[in-house]
């Protein structure tokens, strides 16, 4: 049978469905106690080796949101260490804003032997080279808020670390649990204003409006 998608408001929803689509988000975002009440609340099966895998992943982000790099990077390699060593890049900035932190916290001893651990290793290849040289060349300064590279400062973990979380769990997600980078709730959010925005310039005013979640909730 045809739909018009006009009449979306009328299609019936399986409950199973719904409560597949909460579970997931609440899963995917680490809410261990809502989880363990919605399962009981609806009777849903507990899924195979969830609660493993949301106790590890939610130790990583919350390293992460504290701007504990090093102990985010540690447990990643315990878990699934292809990541980072198939992304360079990423592992290089994580590192690096470790270091300007050690900087900024005047801890230049233990910013210089991080360094030749941790970060010399990228100096083999000609695309980390530079990068190096400047961050190295903070040491030389008494206050490197007045040095040339005063701006490598600006690098703090405060500003850039939610950038650097966001792209690491959705590596971390798709890469090591095979599993998609969004929840099903948030896709179906992205599908909807989509579909609206469509029925809205194809029918003019005589269609729907296009798609507001705020306002949505409000009816």
């Amino acid at each position: 049978m045809d739909l018009d998608p006009r009449q979306y408001e009328n299609i019936a929803i399986n409950d199973d469905d719904i409560h597949s689509i909460i579970l997931s988000y609440l899963i995917h975002n680490c809410y261990k106690e809502s989880v363990e009440s919605f399962i009981a609340c609806t009777g849903m099966k507990q899924p195979a080796n969830y609660m493993e895998n949301m106790e590890k992943r939610k130790r990583i982000f919350h390293f992460a949101l504290e701007g504990n790099a090093l102990k985010a990077i540690e447990l990643t390699d315990q878990m699934a260490q292809e990541i980072l060593q198939n992304n360079k890049d990423l592992h290089f900035d994580l590192l690096s804003l470790h270091f300007v932190e050690l900087i900024c916290s005047r801890k230049c001893s233990e910013a210089l032997e991080f360094a030749q651990t941790k970060l010399s290793p990228f100096g083999k290849e000609k695309k980390y080279m530079e990068k190096l040289e400047d961050l190295m060349a903070l040491l030389a300064y008494k206050d490197p808020e007045k040095s040339p590279m005063f701006h490598l400062l600006t690098l703090s973990l405060f500003f850039l670390f939610p950038f650097f979380v966001s792209f690491f769990l959705i590596l971390f997600y798709v890469k090591h649990l095979n599993l998609p980078s969004y929840t099903a709730m948030e896709r179906l959010i992205q599908q909807t204003t989509v579909v609206r925005q469509c029925l809205n310039q194809e029918a003019g005013k005589d269609g729907p409006t296009p798609f507001s979640l705020k306002d949505f909730l409000k009816s």
